[in-house]
């Protein structure tokens, strides 16, 4: 699942891991992008990224999940709340609920802390962020 597909960080890191015929899943604010993406083969989930729990519903039955950090305070409309740090936590929140067994962040920030799940950080300036988590969503242990 990665969280923010709808971002160019997205997009990209949901091109990388599709390129490799994996089971993709994306969370979008979008729906013309999930149309897009839907079109392209990928498994979309449309809701609201202030709402912790449609992530966590989205998240369920997930390995793994990429959080692109950016949709949390970027121009998208959020209906449960503004606040980028309430919005990141609502996010480890659901991944943890949903038994997500690792996270990959994508943040400048230290992450808010999710019980029971594996967590990396990638730097959004990484030179190419979506190889770095396809990369490390390949490694069999984080």
């Amino acid at each position: 699942m990665i969280v923010g597909a709808d971002t160019d960080q997205g997009a990209a890191v949901v091109a990388a891991l599709d390129a490799d015929g994996r089971e993709v899943r994306a969370f979008v604010t979008s729906l013309e992008r999930g149309l897009e993406l839907r079109n392209q083969g990928v498994k979309v989930a449309l809701g609201d990224v202030s709402d912790d729990g449609h992530i966590e519903a989205a998240c369920t039955d997930c390995f793994s999940v990429v959080l692109i950090a950016e949709a949390a305070s970027d121009d998208r409309e959020r209906s449960f709340g503004d606040d980028p740090g309430v919005i990141l936590a609502g996010w480890s929140r659901a991944v943890s609920n949903a038994g997500v067994d690792r996270a990959i962040w994508v943040t400048d920030s230290d992450p808010p802390p999710s019980p029971g799940v594996v967590t990396v950080v990638v730097s959004p300036h990484h030179p190419d962020v979506a190889d770095e988590v396809a990369r490390l969503d390949d490694l069999a242990d984080l």
